[in-house]
């Protein structure tokens, strides 16, 4: 009879799971969120992909991590681990500062070879003792083994069997945290659909890596995660950038204007062309184009012939893309540009995340070139920031620049997948019959908007022409007049600062009482949103503001913020956001908290900056 194990009920957990690029770490934790999100968890996901290309094989260089928060309330894919996976030596050298002090190690014992060692610069043959870890806190699995002797019958190779190990650690995981096994499977089952072999290889691993577990380690503590009680309907695991791809989706249908994508492909924002470009049955129409200036430039043509014109890309691409920004702004064409933020100067650090493109952004064009800015706060928030961006460029006949970054674009959460009666319908200002009547000229504008008409080339009575040159006000003619222009770059502008009417107003969250407000925008909101709840849980008041609307503010930000005390600015950057509040908010100080490492923050990071700003 086997021993009785001995499970502990968690509210939430935290897993990285770290090896190699080529170990398939990205794909075990993406099945372990889907089938943990399908039991109704709560996840949020942070895949650590190494800058460098295929670094040798156990190097340092060259690990890879995917680190998932499960279970209630999780905002966050957690500071520290509870259970690290590592594939080799080098991943659990390079890892083991992100496992929280009690955690459990899951590791390769059979590749703890003479080699390996020396490619993780071990000084030593015995890594457990020279990192100090606890020797009762990890499992030294011997998966090689395992593998070969689960897929003797099975006509693999051995460079194919060894190729399974990614999911014998799964089966591991599975077991050690109560997991159902048949459902990760039936996950392969569908991914290698068309490879059968392949997918009853990999079920037989992961049944091997469970019954691991089960037999030889039935006295170590395995783990119940508790749920959330879901609101109905359908649930899928989704990143940042598929999420992003759909709200665009959803934005057309609204809009009954065809989706036109112009991009070239760039890290990390590639994968919403790839998304878009799947989506003929919807009538979406996705091109690569050759360069960033060509993908801008092909929206900009869309715009002008009446589709709803998206052009995507990274840091280095909004740079490119800024002179055809400028002409949409001057021609007063719809456009959405959806800047994925990666680590910058140049190329800089291409797969880690920032906050550093909120000035370019704001104001990266020459001349007087105002646009509307706004930011996705969550993997799941790109759906609704980019129809968001969508419905705002349409009826107010303006460029928008949806912010996101590199850790919600990768990062993914469970997404209730919503109806489409629960967003509204999208009413481009476009120019009627009825105003053609009246002599219409191509900058004629609703007084209320101050948007201009969009005219589709093709409607009868509607030839016009547009452009990078100035237009007079009244006749819509190339105007060189100085007084013209000035009038011409107020009503731009007052274009924009309009907006603030047709945008929700900012809402505060956290101790309504407090005299200090944590302030952040874009993808910091789980940890800024954790922060808080552990700063009043602890004694510390106070109320956490994010922003999603920047450009222009939402019309209350200001007196909201004037009302506090103590204005505290978290953000990934060198205090961009708070510059630009600081600016609106003469007399007040606008405190910062900031980081620029290519990571996200930590919650601990943030509350001891709350903390040492409050004393």
């Amino acid at each position: 009879m086997l021993p009785t194990t001995n499970v502990k009920t968690l509210e939430r957990v935290v897993i990285r799971f770290s090896g190699d690029s080529g170990d398939g770490m990205q794909l075990a934790g993406n099945i372990f969120s889907n089938v943990s999100a399908g039991e109704g968890n709560l996840i949020s996901t942070f895949p650590d992909y190494p800058a460098e290309i295929r670094a040798p094989q156990g190097s340092l260089g060259g690990v890879s991590g995917y680190q998932v928060s499960v279970g209630k309330g999780v905002h966050t894919p957690g500071d520290e681990a509870d259970v690290l996976v590592a594939m080799n030596p080098a991943a659990l050298k390079t890892n083991l500062r992100y496992l929280k002090k009690g955690g459990v190690i899951v590791c390769d014992g059979d590749s703890f070879t003479a080699a390996n060692l020396r490619k993780a610069e071990y000084k030593t043959d015995d890594p457990v003792t020279e990192l100090g870890i606890d020797p009762n806190r990890i499992m030294l699995v011997p998966m090689a083994t395992l593998l070969k002797n689960t897929l003797a019958d099975s006509g693999m190779d051995s460079k194919g069997i060894m190729k399974c190990k990614n999911m014998l650690a799964l089966g591991l995981i599975c077991w050690l945290f109560d997991l159902p096994v048949e459902k990760v499977i039936a996950r392969i089952e569908k991914k290698f659909a068309k490879k059968p072999a392949i997918a009853e290889a990999n079920a037989k691993v992961i049944r091997a890596g469970w019954d691991y577990g089960h037999n030889t380690h039935s006295s170590m503590s395995t783990y119940r995660i508790e749920s959330d009680e879901a609101k109905p309907g359908t649930y899928v695991d989704v990143n940042g950038n598929t999420a992003t791809a759909w709200g665009l989706i959803m934005a057309s249908e609204k809009s009954g204007r065809p989706l036109f994508l112009g991009s070239y492909p760039i890290t990390p924002a590639t994968d919403i062309l790839h998304e878009l470009a799947k989506r003929k049955d919807l009538g979406v129409k996705a091109c690569q184009m050759e360069d960033e200036i060509a993908g801008v430039c092909s929206a900009i043509g869309a715009s002008y012939a009446g589709h709803m014109a998206v052009t995507t890309t990274s840091g280095p691409g909004l740079a490119l893309k800024s002179e055809g920004i400028g002409l949409a702004v001057m021609a007063e064409l719809p456009l959405v540009v959806i800047d994925v933020q990666r680590g910058g100067p140049s190329t800089g650090l291409p797969t880690k995340t920032e906050q550093t493109d909120l000035m370019q952004a704001l104001y990266g064009r020459n001349g007087e070139s105002p646009l509307c800015v706004v930011a996705a706060a969550s993997p799941t928030d790109c759906f609704h920031m980019a129809f968001e961006a969508a419905r705002i460029a349409m009826e107010h006949m303006t460029p928008v620049i949806l912010l996101t970054d590199a850790f919600i674009a990768n990062g993914s959460s469970a997404w209730r997948v919503p109806e489409e009666s629960e967003y509204p319908e999208i009413h481009p200002h476009a120019l009627t019959t009825d105003r053609l009547a009246g002599g219409w000229r191509p900058f004629d504008r609703d007084a209320e908007t101050f948007a201009r008409f969009w005219a589709a080339p093709g409607m009868e009575g509607a030839m016009h022409r547009v452009g990078g040159l100035e237009k007079d006000f009244n006749t819509s003619v190339i105007s060189n007049d100085g007084k013209n222009h000035e009038r011409m770059v107020q009503t731009r502008r007052e274009k924009v600062a309009r907006i603030a009417n047709d945008i929700p107003a900012l809402e505060v969250v956290g101790d309504k009482n407090a005299k200090t407000v944590l302030v952040g925008w874009g993808g910091t909101y789980g940890h800024l949103l954790t922060a808080c709840n552990e700063l009043n849980a602890d004694g510390h008041p106070v109320a956490l503001a994010h922003f999603r609307y920047i450009n222009p503010l939402p019309a209350n930000a200001l007196e909201v913020l004037r009302g506090y005390d103590n204005i505290i600015v978290a953000e990934l950057n060198t205090g961009m956001f708070a510059d630009y509040l600081q600016m609106h908010l003469p007399g007040k100080e606008v405190k910062r908290i900031n980081k620029i490492e290519g990571q996200p923050f930590m919650v601990k990071e943030i509350v001891e900056g709350v903390i040492n700003h409050t004393k």
